[in-house]
């Protein structure tokens, strides 16, 4: 559901018309363009994508591109990449290329953004940079993320609530520090809980010494 109405099986472009946007784990850039047409790629139903405007209403299509353009400009900005602004999407770093997908989500209205493993493959400095960006997304544009991680730091600094599923089910709910304790969690994820492991320890110690060679 959003914003009341159920979108149960609608088309990837019938949810981007939504405000529905998602990234992708491995990044899924236009390799041989420009960071900045990446971005400017993004909006929909551009004048330019006509043939018959680009005859008929060139001058409505100059006018659009240069909209576009300098949005994007301002994306770039707002990400400060703009070292690498005319630089070939596939030249860029992992990180790099995590940080034009964020982009691109800003080059539209967004509602809710997925993120997929953002930060995979992404050096620390750069993870804190992305993060930087998605916070400032989040409380000066009102964007709202749901996001896959299994970068616990990463996931204590941005996500309010936690949620932590195994095998198709939520294990649990709450704040990073009470998902992490959760003995649930620890259980699907490391085999054995806390109060299992205890138990082990105390039945070992009251093992006679021949029973716990």
């Amino acid at each position: 559901m959003l914003d009341g109405e159920d979108i149960s099986g609608l088309a990837p472009h019938e949810l981007f018309g939504k405000g529905l946007l998602r990234t992708f784990q491995i990044a899924h850039e236009f390799s041989t363009l420009s960071v900045r047409e990446n971005l400017m790629m993004v909006p929909a139903a551009q004048s330019g994508e006509s043939l018959i405007s680009t005859w008929l209403s060139p001058k409505k299509v100059a006018e659009e591109e240069e909209r576009v353009r300098a949005r994007a400009d301002e994306v770039i900005d707002f990400l400060e990449i703009g070292h690498v602004a005319d630089e070939l999407a596939g030249n860029l770093s992992g990180g790099q290329k995590k940080l034009l997908e964020l982009g691109r989500t800003m080059m539209v209205d967004a509602k809710i953004v997925f993120l997929d493993e953002v930060g995979a493959g992404v050096n620390r400095t750069l993870l804190n940079t992305i993060g930087d960006a998605i916070l400032r997304l989040n409380k000066e544009r009102g964007y709202t993320f749901c996001m896959i991680e299994h970068d616990m730091e990463f996931i204590s600094r941005l996500c309010d609530p936690v949620i932590c599923m195994a095998e198709g089910r939520v294990l649990a709910t709450g704040t990073a520090e009470e998902v992490k304790n959760n003995e649930e969690v620890i259980e699907a994820y490391l085999g054995t809980g806390l109060k299992n492991k205890d138990l082990k320890n105390k039945t070992t110690k009251n093992k006679p010494a021949q029973e716990s060679k």
